[in-house]
């Protein structure tokens, strides 16, 4: 079984154990997580598509660890003006582990 979920603005294709590395969710490591926000449900030869999103299903998921990405630098530079700017940025990640899909 498998599922498609949007969180923080993307959307996930999912099975039972995936490890997933999405944006920050609030939760400390071994709290669960519930996405109720499930546009497919998928089984074998069934499929339930969402309009926009599949009435009763849910997918449940455990907080491995919170963690922050690599380092990105924005560095601008305006050529012969003595001008340039060098910022970083480094998101904030939650890695969660599918434990369950209920589809309705």
């Amino acid at each position: 079984m498998y599922a498609v979920i949007k969180t923080g603005g993307k959307q996930y294709r999912v099975a039972a154990e995936d490890v997933l590395t999405i944006e920050r969710l609030e939760g400390d490591a071994g709290s669960k997580i519930e996405f109720s926000n499930v546009l497919l449900v998928g089984s074998g030869d069934g499929i339930k598509i969402g309009a926009p999103t599949v009435d009763g299903a849910k997918v449940v998921a455990e907080v491995v660890e919170q963690a922050r990405g690599p380092k990105l630098i924005a560095f601008k530079k305006r050529r012969r003006k003595n001008s340039r700017r060098k910022r970083g940025h480094r998101q904030d990640l939650t890695k969660v582990r599918i434990t369950e899909i209920v589809g309705a």
